[in-house]
């Protein structure tokens, strides 16, 4: 069976008993096609003009309400006049007797679909009647919730669905807000809480059309959710985004019940267009501002009315207004039509581009990214966002973002869509290269850089910080937070201090002196300067900056040593030169005493009572030349207890490195 004919039109025969009906059924039954007897069911009838009483049945036949809808298949004798009247039916196809069976497959199948055709165009022609409708009621209605009461009817009408409703998005990602529904003109302004409608939060999430078959067992509604629509008989359910300058505003939400079984993907995108059209519509409405808050209606206005060529044209119209260029190619990639955007970014008119090859209206610097692009797409595969750099006609140097997608037309192979990046594509290489070069810079400080958010997680942590407290930068911005760096209660202290103006001003503090604590546990001592990074007055993280002082502490101890062995090396210089003096100075007296009671002992006999007294004054200086001489050996300083807490030179100490 032919794929196009996967749903198995039906066919009727008039006059029913005509001799045709049993080469009919075969044919039918190979060409994909079920026979229906009357005309309800039927999209195609094989009207016989030979057979006795065709005439009234052909009547009757047009006369019938679904006549307008059905497609005629002719049988006639042959030669002129046979021909001539099956012209005033404009049947789809005509054979003349006798049938031959595999003819007739094939005519069946080629009126088939042709028919099938036929009905897509008529649908898609009603479609853009129903969209022009629309726009021009956007553009004209002042009487904005009648309008989109309207929509909403005119969509449950035209689709035989059971309800459609418009939800705007409220203040909180949690709260939607009822517009308009089919089924109520006085439901308006409704709340609702979203985590009932996951069909909702999906579309928020991604942002594309959400489409659900056989809802009640779809697993993206829980248990609750499917027993309601369960209880309500709802078949299908279809979800598409109300998209105003990228971000989803709001939701067109569809439920299709009783005949109505599922959504085709013609209507899929019907509604989309639609959701679009009326997106950019709400922009301007006032129902919008009063859900969003917005204010500035002129502004909106004027946006919406540009935005109206990338929503409400999806044809002809939509390419010759959209901003972005947009180009038709065949099959071995040349230009059947470029939009006026197109032309004026490539600076190439639309005529003189028509059938030229894609590289010589283009000139890619790089041949091999823009024909896998193209190639891609005649493969069947999507494309998007792929930077190319080209060369327009009058030679300036462009950066276009380009998506490719394939088409099914006969002519047509690809549709090409690309936009001027050039201006971006600068500005993020400029912001790439100055965010290296901080980042750079950062690492290579050799302080220690932190930054955390208003909740202590660490957002930078650069190389001098992993080197002072032993944290990878990983660790410390998956895991830590500041407050652990610090001992307890410091952190709570210098954001105080921070926010305090007593110490450099409001949101800095100057130098100062604190502890950080090392991965092992150990206590680093630093010195460090912070401040609150504020953005349109609202604080949004600090920053520190820490200067490792073991290594200057260990310094500092090291000269508060050499200072102290200094100052004693001074205090004992004094006392070894007060010493040396001393024992210079008591020498000459005691030798001048010891001498002349030597001479008093040789001149006194011992039973004389001087001699006793003067072996006394000789013995005692005797006893002092010796202290004296202890005296001029002093080399240190030593001292002894002496009465209580007093200190006293010990002198066998101070000279005990010379014995």
């Amino acid at each position: 069976m032919p794929s196009s004919l996967e749903f198995a039109l039906g066919i009727t025969l008039v006059p029913p008993a005509s001799a045709a009906r049993e080469v009919l059924a075969a044919a039918a039954a190979r060409a994909g096609l079920r026979v229906v007897d009357g005309v309800e069911g039927a999209s195609l009838a094989l009207v016989d003009l030979t057979a006795p009483g065709s005439g009234p049945a052909l009547a009757a036949l047009l006369d019938s309400p679904r006549a307008p809808r059905l497609s005629l298949v002719v049988l006639v004798e042959p030669g002129e006049q046979g021909f001539a009247a099956a012209e005033p039916l404009r049947p789809l196809d005509v054979l003349t007797t006798p049938v031959v069976a595999h003819e007739l497959v094939f005519r069946l199948q080629r009126a088939a679909s042709r028919h099938m055709e036929r009905e897509s165009q008529e649908r898609g022609q009603e479609d853009m009647s129903l969209l022009l409708e629309l726009t021009a009621d956007y553009a004209e209605s002042p009487d904005v919730e009648a309008l989109l009461y309207g929509v909403t009817r005119r969509l449950a009408e035209k689709l035989d669905i059971a309800r459609a409703t418009l939800v705007m998005l409220g203040r909180s990602a949690d709260e939607g807000i009822i517009v308009a529904a089919s089924d109520d003109p006085a439901l308006k302004d409704l709340r609702i809480e979203l985590s009932r409608y996951p069909e909702i939060r999906e579309v928020m999430r991604t942002g594309r059309p959400v489409v659900m078959e056989e809802a009640p067992t779809h697993p993206l509604l829980g248990d609750v959710e499917r027993r309601a629509v369960a209880a309500r008989g709802i078949h299908a359910i279809a979800a598409l985004p109300l998209p105003v300058r990228g971000q989803v505003r709001g939701v067109l939400l569809l439920r299709a019940a009783g005949r109505r079984r599922t959504f085709t993907p013609r209507e899929i995108d019907f509604l989309t267009t639609v959701a679009h059209a009326t997106a950019v519509a709400l922009r301007n409405a006032s129902v919008l501002q009063t859900v969003r808050g917005q204010t500035e209606a002129e502004k909106t206005a004027r946006l919406a009315a540009e935005e109206q060529a990338a929503s409400f044209k999806p044809y002809q119209l939509f390419f010759a207004n959209v901003s972005e260029g947009v180009a038709i190619l065949d099959d071995k990639a040349s230009v059947l039509s470029l939009n006026p955007s197109g032309a004026a970014m490539l600076d190439m008119p639309a005529d003189m581009a028509r059938g030229r090859h894609l590289h010589q209206v283009t000139q890619p610097v790089d041949d091999g990214v823009l024909m896998e692009l193209v190639t891609a797409a005649s493969r069947g595969e999507a494309r998007s966002g792929v930077d190319v750099e080209v060369c327009t006609a009058l030679g300036r140097r462009l950066t276009l973002s380009m998506s490719a997608a394939p088409l099914r037309d006969e002519d047509a192979a690809t549709i090409l869509s690309f936009r001027d990046v050039t201006d971006a594509r600068k500005l993020e290489d400029e912001l790439r290269q100055t965010k290296d070069f901080l980042e750079r810079l950062i690492d290579s400080s050799v302080d220690a850089i932190i930054a955390a958010d208003l909740k202590g997680r660490i957002i930078l942590f650069n190389k001098g910080a992993e080197a002072l407290v032993g944290y990878t930068a990983q660790e410390a911005m998956s895991s830590l937070t500041a407050e652990r760096l610090y001992p307890p209660g410091v952190a709570r202290r210098i954001m105080a201090t921070l926010r305090g103006t007593e110490h450099g001003g409001k949101g800095r503090m100057s130098l100062t002196r604190e502890d950080l604590i090392h991965r092992s546990g150990e206590r680093v001592p630093v010195n460090m300067t912070a401040s609150i990074v504020y953005e349109t007055g609202r604080e949004v993280f600090s920053v520190g900056i820490f200067t490792d002082m073991r290594d200057r502490m260990k310094l500092e101890r090291k000269l508060s040593d050499a200072q102290t062995r200094l100052e004693e090396s001074e205090k004992s210089a004094v006392i070894v030169a007060l010493a040396g003096t001393a024992a210079h100075e008591l020498n000459q007296p005691l030798t001048s005493v010891m001498g002349y009671a030597e001479l008093l002992k040789r001149k006194l006999k011992e039973e004389d009572f001087a001699w006793k007294p003067v072996d006394i004054i000789y013995r005692e200086a005797e006893r002092m030349a010796e202290i004296v001489r202890k005296i001029g050996k002093i080399t240190r300083y030593e001292t002894k207890s002496y009465m209580g807490e007093q200190q006293i030179l010990d002198l066998d100490k101070a000279t005990s490195h010379e014995d």
